[in-house]
């Protein structure tokens, strides 16, 4: 530990009993420069009298004060609280008045063999390793041939191994079997002092050397015990920042106590600083345990707002079922109109068809009419005809080929003119059925294929192109497009503006409520800013009550000062003068009694006013946020 804070704390293990003797810190043991005294009492040696101070502030410990963090180990009386300051507090060992070990052990013979010669060799070695390993200069030759002065030494390295405050202020002689008594050395009864004059003596070394290895076995207990990070250490730096050991919790608890008493007795009664460590040091221990909290609340939260929409809600299979139907039914839509491109499909193969005929007809009909031509030329190559029928025919012949170039001429015309309507007449159809295309995926993107919602149930606002009829009223297939199509989609124009108009009058109205509960809110915190003000005062009331109380504390101190100091007068005079003043002498102590109570009253009704307000303001605080809690969820709720 750092400085050895706690190093004065042996394990369960040294006494013989099974009972610790934890003494209290060394910060606790500082000679106060003023008048507060510990509330553990005096030190086991007699007090020196010291200078009357000018600070009235006494301790305000009750005589049946037994808490063991407060309490002296080697005080005598407890619970008398000096009306002067003390000497510095010595050891838990110290002197004379040092605990003893248990009756029992009076009769307890020691088992070990202390003159066995080996055994004596194994202790030496023991003594003399653990010596040399804690940087002490001692040789085997010093263990074997020992002196006086030598044991002391070695025994005082060892008593301030276990207890680094302990202070030898007399000879060895005096302070030899105490300290071993104060450690529950069972074999203490069986040392006598007068040993210590020559240890190295036949009939009492052995002891002195069982002595010796004791300790060094204790010591080594110890060092153990310390470097073993055993939570009964009630180190606060190695408390880890999430614990639930209960030897943790003491640690920090002893820390605060240590901190606090500390400044009390140095006439300090506000512990801010030590307050808010301990709060700082259990909020970073509630850390992740408050943020897992605070999400399993937020999540439980969320949980019952789903919970609440579902109860509210309808039943999940209602809306399944609807989706379904909503399902099967765009299903039949999609169906339709696979139907209609699986008819177009099969008019523009038909189409096809008919047009691959028709040019191999034209394609025969062209052969046929070269095998024509050949035929002709061959039965004019073998006629006799004079030069004035061949002029005759050739003129006829230029006559009709001009006659045939003027058809072609015609036909090439006709065919252009058909060839440009025909790519006006696929184009004009391809926007018709791109428009038809986007017609219906208006229809299908608006819920609109047959079946119709009531009271358009009966009507098919589907179309479908024909580009084959020769009847211009037969190229749409569907119903009347101005008088059916037109006025049904302007019904259900104006209804879905009708529904627009009561969704956008809902959310006004939901705007408002939210406005509302929004000044509600606003309502809340400005009632919340005045009750907190209101604590502040009750706080600074509390604040004045605690001062007064103190205050009267100190003046009624004060009157059980001069109340003592008048007993002993009156006492004194009573020992001197006889029973005469019997009667005054009741008096005064009836008077210091009714002084003590009331100081007792007064400090009882301050803490039961404290406890008051402080319970009142929790409890408002409390409902506070049990109220903005609500409002929260309500809030979220809607």
């Amino acid at each position: 530990m750092d400085n050895h804070r706690r190093s004065m704390l042996p394990p369960p293990m040294f006494g013989a009993s099974g009972h610790s003797n934890i003494p209290l810190p060394s910060t606790m043991k500082k000679q106060s420069t003023r008048s507060r005294m510990s509330l553990a009492g005096p030190a086991i040696r007699a007090p020196q009298l010291a200078p009357p101070s000018t600070n009235p502030r006494q301790s305000m410990a009750r005589s049946s004060n037994m808490n063991p963090l407060l309490m002296s180990t080697s005080k005598q009386s407890v619970g008398r609280t000096p009306m002067h300051n003390s000497v510095r507090r010595g050891s838990t060992w110290g002197g004379a008045g040092g605990l003893a070990a248990p009756s029992g052990s009076q009769t307890v013979k020691d088992p070990r063999p202390l003159r066995d010669r080996q055994y004596q060799g194994r202790m030496r070695q023991d003594i003399l390793a653990y010596l040399q390993n804690n940087d002490f200069d001692i040789t085997m030759s010093t263990l074997t041939n020992i002196q006086g002065k030598d044991y002391r030494a070695i025994f005082e390295f060892l008593i301030l191994t276990l207890d680094p405050y302990h202070m030898f202020q007399s000879r060895l002689e005096d302070e030899f079997v105490p300290a071993l008594k104060a450690l529950r050395y069972p074999f203490a009864h069986q040392i006598d002092n007068k040993w210590l004059a020559a240890p190295a003596s036949m009939h009492s070394w052995p002891s002195l050397l069982g002595v010796l290895h004791w300790l060094v076995e204790m010591c080594k207990l110890r060092g153990d015990y310390i470097n073993s990070e055993h939570p009964t250490l009630q180190d606060p730096e190695r408390v880890p920042e999430e614990f639930d050991d209960p030897w943790d919790h003491a640690a920090l608890a002893f820390n605060y106590f240590e901190e606090t008493y500390t400044l009390w007795l140095d006439l300090h009664d506000e512990f801010d600083e030590p307050n808010q460590s301990l709060e700082d040091r259990y909020a970073k221990r509630n850390a992740r345990v408050q943020s897992e909290l605070d999400e399993q609340t937020s999540r439980l939260n969320e949980a019952k707002s789903r919970l609440k929409k579902l109860e509210a809600s309808a039943p999940p299979i209602n809306k399944l079922v609807r989706d379904n139907g909503l399902l099967k039914g765009d299903s039949e839509k999609f169906q339709k109109i696979l139907q209609q491109y699986e008819s177009r499909k099969r008019k523009l193969n038909d189409s096809i068809a008919v047009e691959g005929a028709d040019l191999q007809r034209e394609l025969v009909r062209l052969d046929q009419l070269k095998a024509e031509q050949e035929r002709l030329q061959d039965i004019v190559k073998v006629q006799n005809l004079s030069p004035e029928e061949v002029l005759e025919m050739n003129q006829t012949h230029e006559s009709l080929a001009k006659t045939l170039e003027d058809l072609k001429q015609k036909i090439a015309d006709t065919h252009k003119t058909i060839m440009a309507l025909e790519v006006s007449v696929t184009n004009r159809v391809s926007a018709t059925e791109e428009a038809l295309d986007l017609y219906t995926n208006l229809l299908s993107s608006l819920e609109l294929f047959p079946p119709l919602q009531e009271p358009f149930e009966h009507i098919d606002l589907t179309l479908e192109l024909n580009p084959a009829a020769s009847n211009p009223q037969q190229l749409l297939i569907g119903s009347d497009i101005r008088r059916t199509i037109k006025s049904t989609l302007s019904a259900v124009a104006e209804s879905k503006r009708t529904e627009r108009s009561n969704v956008e009058t809902e959310r006004i109205k939901v705007d408002n409520e939210l406005d509302q509960l929004s000044l509600e809110c606003e309502n809340v915190e400005e009632d919340t800013s005045e009750v907190e003000k209101k604590v502040a005062a009750l706080n600074d009331q509390a604040d004045d009550l605690r001062d007064a109380a103190q205050q009267e504390a100190q003046v009624a101190s004060a009157e059980a000062n001069r109340l003592e100091r008048d007993l002993a007068a009156a006492r004194t005079a009573a020992l001197a003068n006889g029973m005469g003043v019997k009667s005054r002498l009741q008096a005064l102590q009836f008077d210091y009694q009714e002084q003590i109570a009331k100081v007792s009253r007064l400090k009882d009704e301050t803490v039961r006013a404290i406890i008051k307000n402080s319970h009142e303001i929790t409890m408002f605080k409390e409902e506070v946020s049990r109220h903005l809690r609500e409002l929260r969820e309500f809030a979220a709720n809607e």
